[in-house]
């Protein structure tokens, strides 16, 4: 299992790398990184996951981020980022589909790669898609990216005033 201060200094390139929108949106933020890998991340929203509050599906052309809708937005927001944590951290990499057809059951199997639930991962992936979701929200908020000055300051700088 790695140290803590190994497993802070993974995180803290991983979200030196990232572009952080601003204002900081979670969902803007998965368009970014999937442009950046050329590779479409959806983000699908469903009622009643059971056992888990998100999940990264993975298939041959588009990466699946669930996560549970019946839930505040700043929860949904923190599972959105978990999840993109597993993916940016590439966790379970080969992991085989793990009952993919009956969470989805629209989703052809053939097409799924992975399937990567909370509980298909372990506590070390666990620990660090975690510690990743919780540095991104304090890197947004440190930097006034998620801030109501941040916004402001934002939509003044998109006024076309220059």
């Amino acid at each position: 299992m790695k140290g803590d201060r190994q497993l802070r200094k993974r995180c803290a390139a991983i979200v030196r790398d990232l572009p952080m929108p601003v204002p900081f949106d979670a969902r803007t933020l998965c368009e970014t990184v999937a442009a950046r890998r050329g590779r479409p991340i959806r983000l699908v929203p469903m009622d009643g996951l059971t056992g888990v509050c998100g999940l990264w599906v993975a298939t041959a052309a588009t990466d699946l981020i669930c996560y549970e809708q019946v839930t505040t937005p700043p929860h949904q927001e923190h599972i959105i980022l978990h999840e993109l944590g597993h993916l940016l951290c590439d966790h379970n990499r080969g992991a085989a589909a793990l009952g993919a057809h009956e969470l989805l059951p629209d989703l052809d199997p053939e097409m799924v790669q992975r399937v990567l639930g909370r509980a298909g991962y372990t506590s070390e992936e666990e620990r660090e898609a975690e510690l990743l979701a919780s540095m991104i929200r304090e890197q947004a908020r440190s930097s006034g990216h998620g801030t109501l000055t941040g916004r402001l300051h934002a939509a003044l700088a998109d006024d076309g005033d220059g």
